[in-house]
């Protein structure tokens, strides 16, 4: 676990030196980096907190000292994004700031931040997925931790020659197509994989209950910018 906990503490300053970089090409690094420490902050907060209560409460039950015991792993996603996103979207409004360039901004930071974090899964041994026969299996299950790398950096890949390229122009559309990308990708996962993740609602984790809200909003994120824009060139 000592490995683990390495790696993730090396994940997030490889990422805040990320953010500063950007930042400061376009001299924005103060409302970069209040943000970025908001994502970290409240991103570990709600991932751990969901985890706690949703996933696994009966284990905290028997020993509240556990929660603290954050080198065994224990996060969820989706918990640590709401709560992070939520933290953001009140400083954007408080500061009055930009919020679609801001969520193009931070795009391929979450990717590239969830990408990487995922092989810290790995690491510890949880996310794992069904038995699998196949030749890259591993320990005999699928490694669906390393599928949700893997697609995280080509969806990364993708989305930056796409915008490098002037080919998504739009402020926000990048964010939403992302998201979009993502919450395809994860439902996917979801059904490879076969850890424990809490109760399932009609057959499916949470998890991929939330990767369909968060599919739909993309598409309406998307539909709204188009007409957003179509009113404004008339």
């Amino acid at each position: 676990m000592i490995a683990y906990t390495a790696y993730l503490s090396g994940l997030y300053c490889f990422l805040i030196v990320f953010v500063y970089l950007r930042a400061r090409k376009i001299n924005q690094t103060k409302d970069a980096l209040d943000l970025g420490l908001l994502l970290m902050i409240f991103g570990f907060i709600g991932a751990r907190l969901f985890h706690v209560f949703y996933e696994n409460p009966e284990h905290y039950r028997e020993d509240w000292l556990r929660v603290f015991q954050i080198w065994y792993g224990g996060f969820v996603f989706y918990g640590g994004a709401i709560c992070a996103f939520t933290a953001c979207v009140l400083l954007i409004h408080a500061r009055k700031l930009d919020w679609k360039f801001w969520f193009d901004f931070y795009t391929p930071v979450v990717a590239l931040g969830y990408g990487l974090g995922r092989f810290s899964c790995y690491m510890a041994g949880c996310c794992y997925g069904r038995t699998c026969e196949l030749p890259w299996s591993v320990d005999g299950r699928h490694p669906t931790q390393l599928y949700a790398l893997f697609w995280e950096l080509c969806l990364l890949a993708v989305l930056s020659i796409l915008s490098f390229k002037k080919l998504i122009k739009t402020p926000g559309k990048l964010f939403f197509f992302w998201l979009m990308g993502h919450s395809l990708g994860r439902i996917v996962m979801e059904y490879y994989r076969e850890d424990f993740r809490g109760g399932l609602w009609w057959g499916q984790s949470i998890s991929t209950w939330l990767s369909l809200f968060f599919l739909f909003c993309s598409l309406v994120g998307i539909i709204n910018l188009k007409i957003s824009v179509k009113s404004q060139n008339t």
